[in-house]
């Protein structure tokens, strides 16, 4: 219990949460850190996945090569990263963690495209939409919920894991935990682990609320209602837009 109330006053303490030693700074560090990551990652994996979904050929290769970087622990990439010509400090951390995060962005939505219904897309084409039609107003739309758990799930295991950036002298909420065990004060260990843990739940918390306002309501009961999918788009006259 004398543990537990020693973290209590440290985080209640106002002297721990200003600074560029506080947590205030230390928190905004480890979401930079975080979000950069989780972009990098977004920005790869995505069109990769999208577009060999909407083809129906070479998933299955780009997730099994993708998957296999996870045999290698974060550590063991952080560690070579910051012994390379990329240096210590927070770019060797967020190359890692892009790293670390590509698998399962790149999986659920892959899963999600090649799972849009055969006769959806079939119904799509007779309509005569064009291969990019297709993609942006079929496949994409009915693969939106697959695709934000993916990154959800991706950002979730960032946040959590960004606290190795302090072991290659980056910055974050993991300073907390590497320095409190240098300086043998566990009440600041303690407190840096309750942040990180706080901060991924918040994290969960707010990319699941938004992974349900990006799912439609009757998607959420019994999936997107492919047909209004494929009904054309509307003018303000309201006359069908040529597509």
């Amino acid at each position: 219990m004398s543990m537990v109330a020693d973290t209590v006053r440290w985080l209640i303490d106002a002297s721990n949460w200003s600074g560029t030693d506080g947590v205030g700074h230390r928190m905004l560090e480890h979401v930079e850190l975080s979000a950069a990551a989780v972009l990098i990652a977004a920005a790869v994996a995505l069109p990769v996945a999208l577009w060999l979904g909407h083809i129906g050929r070479g998933g299955a290769l780009a997730i099994n090569v993708s998957n296999a970087g996870r045999a290698i622990p974060v550590v063991a990439i952080l560690v070579l990263l910051a012994v390379s010509p990329v240096g210590f400090g927070n770019r060797a951390t967020v190359i890692a963690l892009a790293l670390f995060a590509v698998p399962p962005i790149l999986t659920n939505a892959y899963v999600g495209m090649r799972g849009v219904d055969a006769e959806v897309k079939e119904a799509a084409r007779g309509m005569g939409m064009t291969s990019g039609q297709l993609l942006r107003r079929v496949e994409v739309p009915l693969a939106v919920p697959l695709i934000a758990a993916g990154i959800r799930t991706a950002t979730v295991q960032v946040v959590a894991t960004a606290t190795l950036a302090a072991l290659v002298a980056g910055g974050g909420l993991g300073r907390f935990l590497v320095d409190g065990y240098g300086r043998q004060d566990y009440a600041m260990l303690y407190a840096g682990a309750v942040l990180v843990a706080l901060l991924s739940v918040a994290t969960e918390v707010v990319l699941g609320a938004l992974q349900r306002r990006l799912t439609p309501a009757r998607g959420r009961r019994r999936g997107v209602d492919p047909a209004d999918l494929l009904r054309p788009e509307r003018t303000p006259a309201g006359q069908a837009q040529a597509t």
